[in-house]
């Protein structure tokens, strides 16, 4: 999907299991005809429920079996995107990012690239950064304080 968000993750931890059905499926609905897919972290059992397209995992999570899901892995090593049983990973941190730890940069990115599941890059993404990700080999970009700034003119 050019310039298109192509996933929307739902990640609000501190939801009960109804807020999360409720909050999930309200997103659902009012996604329209919009052509993003909508995933829930962790809980791939209220994506199935409320109609979401997947569920977003750790990278050490068993495989969901639930027939539909997308399967989307986080990953943060080159080891862990080798064996993701997934349909994509991110891979992070690419770079410095608060909280996040130490960042992995665009070598262990093109590394990790060479997996056979798309690779979608993490983790200090910025306007300007963005395309040395895709040079690097990823399928994509992923973000939250990135979408959050004023896009680039």
């Amino acid at each position: 999907m050019a310039l298109g968000v192509e996933y929307i993750q739902i990640r609000e931890k501190d939801l009960s299991a109804r807020e999360l059905f409720q909050f999930t499926r309200a997103v659902v609905k009012s996604r329209g005809g919009a052509a993003s897919k909508i995933l829930v972290n962790e809980r791939a059992d209220i994506a199935f429920a409320a109609g979401a397209d997947g569920v977003h995992l750790p990278s050490r999570a068993p495989r969901e079996t639930l027939p539909g899901l997308i399967v989307a892995r986080s990953c943060h090593t080159d080891q862990e995107v080798q064996q993701a049983k997934a349909d994509f990973v991110t891979f992070s941190p690419i770079f410095e990012s608060p909280g996040k730890g130490r960042s992995v940069g665009l070598d262990a990115l093109r590394k990790a690239c060479q997996a056979p599941v798309p690779v979608l890059a993490l983790g200090g993404i910025t306007w300007e950064n963005a395309s040395a990700c895709v040079e690097a080999g990823a399928a994509g970009i992923a973000g939250i304080r990135l979408f959050m700034a004023h896009p680039r003119e």
